[in-house]
């Protein structure tokens, strides 16, 4: 990202949330250990302020998604825009990734964002 990019968010907190969805559908107890594996390693890279990972809720109308129906929502709270692409080289983040999408593969949709209100 040069220069230019970086003038169009305006700086302070920004928020990186992230949609995983599995390609096939996978038991509770392994996706509560993926989110848990991904929240140790995120909260133990010093990167960022806070991360928040939750399970989606099923409900009727996921079967009229245009696009994917989520498994879990995931968000990183940064303090800049150096702290968010500093996660993206962190220490293990392409170990877990690999592994999991060898095990169940899954695909990621993300926003970088301003705090919503």
């Amino acid at each position: 990202m040069d220069g230019r990019e970086k003038l169009l968010f305006p700086g302070g907190m920004i928020h990186h949330t992230m949609i995983v969805a599995f390609d096939n559908p996978i038991p509770a107890s392994e996706l509560d250990r993926y989110l848990r594996e991904f929240e140790e390693l995120v909260r133990g890279s010093g990167l960022v302020e806070s991360v928040a990972v939750r399970r989606h809720i099923r409900v009727p109308g996921d079967d009229h998604a245009p696009v994917a129906v989520a498994d879990a929502v995931l968000q990183l709270r940064l303090t800049d825009l150096d702290a968010l692409n500093a996660t993206f080289s962190m220490p293990g983040a392409v170990d877990l990734v690999k592994r999991w999408q060898g095990r169940h593969p899954y695909k990621v949709l993300w926003a970088n964002h301003e705090p919503l209100p």
